[in-house]
Formats: C-alpha cells, structure tokens, sequence
C-alpha cells in the first residue's frame, strides 16, 4: 500500500561539496531520463501492491527545477491515470533558486506544482560561496519573489547553520530576512558533514575550522525562539510551517506512510506486508537504464521488516515530529503497550529531561531535540 509518490532527479549544475545525495553533475536533465520514470512507473504500477488515490507527489534530488515543466506536466499526468490523485493533494518541486526565473515558475506552476522548496541555504553570499552553491542571496530573494508571482502560495525555503565561519549573527540575520519574505515553511538544518563528501576531506580532522557544539546548539535554539514568536509551529526537528502549512509530504515519512520512489537512487516503503517492506533502486546510471528497458524494477536492499524493525522506525521517526507518539497509536499498531516495549528507556530519558511524558503521548523536550540522535541510538536494536 502507498499513498505517496517521490521521483527523485538525480542531475545538478554543480555539486555542492557537503551534499552526500545520490547527483550527477551535467547542465541539463538527460533527454532519456524522463521517458525512464515513465516506463518505471508503469511497472510500479503492475505491482500487487494497493494505492488509494495520492496523496502527494514530490519532485526532489539533486535539482528537480532542472527538468522541463512539459516533463513535469507529463509525468503528473501519467501518475493521475494510473494511480489516481487526491482532489487537494500536495505537489512539491524542490527548486534551485540559480536555475529558475519567473517565466520557467509560471510554467512549473501550470504544469500543476502547487508547493515550491526553494534551495536557499542561506542569505550571505560568503556563505553561500563556502557552500558552493550556484546562486547569490540576491538571485534567491528574487526567485522567491518570482515565484509568488507565478502563483504560489506555498513556498517553503531550506536554511543551514553552522556553517564553516558562520557566526551567531550572521545566522540571525538570515533568519531576520527569511522572516521578511514570508515563506509558510522553514527547513532548517544543522550542517552535517557526511562520508565521502569534499566537506568530509576539509574538515574531518578540522573539526575547529566549524562552529563548536555549544554554537551550534545555540544557533538551533535561535532558529526557535525566532521562528515561534513570529507564529510558526515547530513542528519536526528541522521544520517549521505557518499553521496549516506542515509538508504533508514529509510527514507521510514520519508516520510511516507508504511511498513509491521513482528514478535513480530512490527508496520505496510498502505497506505490503504486516509491517512494510524497504528497498532502494540502483544509483548505478547504466543499471538502472537497462534493467527498466527490459521490464525490471531497478529495485536493492529489499528489507522486508519484522515488528521489532517497524518498532524501532516506529519510535525514532514518530518522536521527530513535536506531536510525539500517542500510546493508543503505539497500541493500535503493533498490538502490545508502549510502556511495556520502552518504558524503561522513555523514563530514564524523562529523567534526563530530554522526554517529556504525559498520560496519552511521550515526546521530545527541546533539549530532547538538540540530543536527537543520543535519544534515537536508544530505541536501535
């Protein structure tokens, strides 16, 4: 069973160096690229596997923006004719501000995008040139701007703080000129320097060349205390939205929706079997081409996952989210108590002060928050 759709676009301009996702660098989509999340969606979708009517589509990457609005509207099409589409469902392209103008917006917007995700990253052009991104903060305030008047009136933007050379200031002011334009979503992320990276060369062993932990954690609490006051709910970890604005995308991840990933390098979770099963498609080009041409799902890793695996998603997913996680749902899903599988885990992290526990849900506190992963690392097998 899924709900959800994520085509994953694998192609950007310039690679940015802390980015560990699956991307190709190249100028422009692979002419062939769109005909092959066509054909791999037509075998997904002679899968045993049920679907209600999507939910949401979301185009991420890499550079999504990078893609023709014909494609677009050529793929959204295909999807509505196999799998149906929710009358109010949510359909996201994640957008580099370098690759878009007003014209190339309207078209997304025509095609049937209704959410944008604007790359932003920051609003300093020292530190966007540090990030190695292809745009200035000038070229993003005025591709926000353009897209507002292409129509859209939901635009979430991603931020990153913690930057190499990013001081508390600096990260208030981009916070400061975020809040002036206004966008309904906020992603913001501390910087992590993932494995294999050029970032992880740079500063693996030069971990002082980064803002320190206490800075970080600083800078984290910052982000909060700005965005609540000006009305945002903080609503995951990383991601605040106006009221009514959370990425209900997103938050399919969170609760454990299914979804079917699309392209090369994306994951997929079916609600196939009791507790669902995982894989991930190929990030191999030459793979993921032929297995498609010849009528095969580009399909690794595949994961069918037993109770205590869903138990172990179910907690670290669920208690991302500021909702936290119900007792009745705990109960409902997998038949037993939640307090019988961890209550000795949760109370000795309410003791902590990074759980906060109350008679029908257990959530993080917002040092749980900062300590995410400390508290997470609990719940692993």
């Amino acid at each position: 069973m899924f709900t959800r759709i994520y085509l994953h676009i694998p192609f950007c301009r310039s690679k940015c160096p802390y980015c560990a996702f699956v991307s190709s660098q190249t100028q422009t989509v692979p002419a062939d690229y769109t005909e092959l999340l066509l054909a791999e969606m037509r075998l997904a979708a002679a899968l045993p596997a049920q679907h209600t009517p999507l939910e949401s589509i979301y185009f991420g990457g890499g550079t999504p923006s990078l893609l023709e609005p014909s494609s677009v509207a050529t793929i959204l099409a295909q999807a509505k004719d196999l799998f149906g589409l929710a009358a109010n469902a949510e359909i996201t392209l994640e957008a580099n501000p370098g690759t878009v103008d007003a014209m190339r917006l309207a078209a997304f917007r025509k095609a049937g995008i209704n959410r944008l995700s604007l790359g932003v990253q920051s609003l300093d052009d020292r530190l966007l040139k540090t990030l190695g991104r292809i745009h200035t903060a000038r070229q993003a305030l005025d591709a926000f701007s353009a897209a507002r008047t292409a129509g859209f009136d939901n635009i979430g933007i991603d931020l990153i703080h913690a930057l190499p050379g990013q001081s508390e200031r600096m990260w208030q002011a981009d916070l400061e000129q975020a809040l002036r334009i206004a966008p309904e979503h906020l992603s913001v992320y501390g910087l992590s320097v993932e494995e294999g990276t050029p970032y992880a060369d740079r500063y693996a062993d030069n971990e002082e060349l980064l803002p320190d932990q206490d800075l970080a954690a600083e800078m984290f609490e910052l982000a909060d205390e700005v965005l609540t006051t000006h009305g945002y709910e903080h609503y995951e970890i990383a991601n605040y939205a106006l009221p009514g604005r959370r990425s209900r995308h997103n938050s399919g991840y969170w609760h454990r929706d299914g979804y079917l990933g699309l392209g090369r390098g994306a994951h997929t979770f079916l609600r196939d079997t009791p507790y669902g099963t995982r894989c991930s498609n190929t990030p191999d080009p030459d793979e993921y081409r032929n297995e498609i041409c010849n009528g095969a799902l580009p399909w690794r890793d595949i994961s069918i996952l037993s109770s205590e695996d869903a138990m172990t998603e179910y907690m670290f997913l669920g208690l991302r989210m500021a909702d936290g996680i119900g007792f009745n749902a705990f109960e409902q899903e997998f038949g037993v108590p939640l307090d019988q599988v961890y209550g000795e885990t949760t109370r000795g992290f309410a003791q902590a002060g990074l759980l906060e526990i109350t008679n029908h849900r257990v959530r993080l506190t917002r040092r749980g928050m900062l300590l995410s992963n400390q508290v997470f690392s609990k719940f692993l097998p």
